[in-house]
């Protein structure tokens, strides 16, 4: 849609503010339309509790829910990729070039312009064998990020996934995503394989959801441990401290809010979880979740 005033001049264009989408040269501009937002749903359009966003460093996945104070970063380009050293990024857009002469392959890419550089640098995210200009980026319903392709020589079929960010052999896996697992959940490459309980690990269902802690008091709460576990904030936030793990704990427990808090000995690190949702289990025994529970 492109909208033009009475004498014919140029006012805007639909083309300039993506929602959810980026179509194929379609940018996110710093100081400007800078993310996407996932839908609420499938049947709701409005806006879920998902972001990609492009920062002046950086761009990111967040997750935003009425129980947390602010969105929650569950990955980060910093992890894989690096911009350089004192420039900032001012745009970021979506492209697709052939990869060889004859093209034969395709390269679907984010392509970036970075202040004072000239030309831009760009990130390639697959090489399907076939003419993807007909591609579309979506951030979903599930904070997944995700290209799909259109393959014209074909008469059923013809969409296929072309990327996934986080795939389910990628590290960052699906375990990263926040609602993976439900309302509560362990996940074990990319499955969700257990409930956590106060009394062990239980077999995990949609149903499974921790205990509701309804008192605010010291006295009437207690927690149960979970080993060699992350909650999805820990990879790329700081967390608190350096502190110990009981002041990490009273932190959490002074906080009527939170619903537990994860510990990393090895660093004295302190994150406090507002949401639970999806915990990955990982190799690290120095990594600790303890969940808020009614104490009996």
């Amino acid at each position: 849609m492109v909208l033009y005033d009475s004498k014919g001049n140029f006012i805007w264009q639909s083309f300039d503010s993506p929602t959810d989408t980026l179509l194929v040269g379609q940018s996110l501009r710093v100081g400007a339309v800078s993310k996407l937002t996932s839908r609420a749903s499938a049947q709701d359009n409005s806006n879920g509790p998902y972001s990609f966003v492009l920062e002046p460093k950086m761009f990111g996945l967040y997750y935003k829910s009425n129980n947390s104070p602010k969105p929650i970063i569950y990955f980060s380009s910093e992890s894989f990729f690096s911009f350089s050293k004192g420039k900032n990024i001012e745009s970021l857009t979506f492209t697709c070039e052939p990869d060889t002469d004859e093209g034969f392959a395709y390269n679907l890419m984010l392509e970036y312009n970075e202040t004072d550089s000239t030309p831009s640098g760009n990130l390639i995210l697959s090489r399907p064998k076939y003419n993807s200009t007909l591609t579309y980026l979506r951030l979903g319903i599930d904070g997944n990020l995700k290209a799909n392709t259109f393959y014209t020589k074909v008469d059923w079929g013809a969409w296929e996934v072309t990327y996934t960010l986080l795939a389910r052999n990628s590290d960052p896996s699906e375990c990263q995503l926040p609602e993976r697992c439900g309302k509560f959940g362990l996940c074990e490459d990319s499955q969700c394989v257990a409930c956590p309980s106060s009394n062990g690990l239980l077999g995990w269902s949609k149903e499974c959801e921790a205990e509701k802690v309804s008192s605010c008091k010291p006295n009437d709460i207690s927690y149960f441990r979970v080993d060699g576990v992350d909650h999805f904030m820990s990879k790329y936030t700081k967390g608190n401290g350096p502190m110990t793990l009981d002041a990490c704990g009273k932190k959490c427990t002074s906080d009527c809010k939170c619903l537990g808090y994860f510990y990393h000995s090895a660093t004295s690190r302190c994150w406090i979880a507002y949401d639970l949702k999806t915990l990955a289990k990982v190799a690290n025994s120095t990594h600790f979740g303890y969940i808020k529970v009614p104490k009996n």
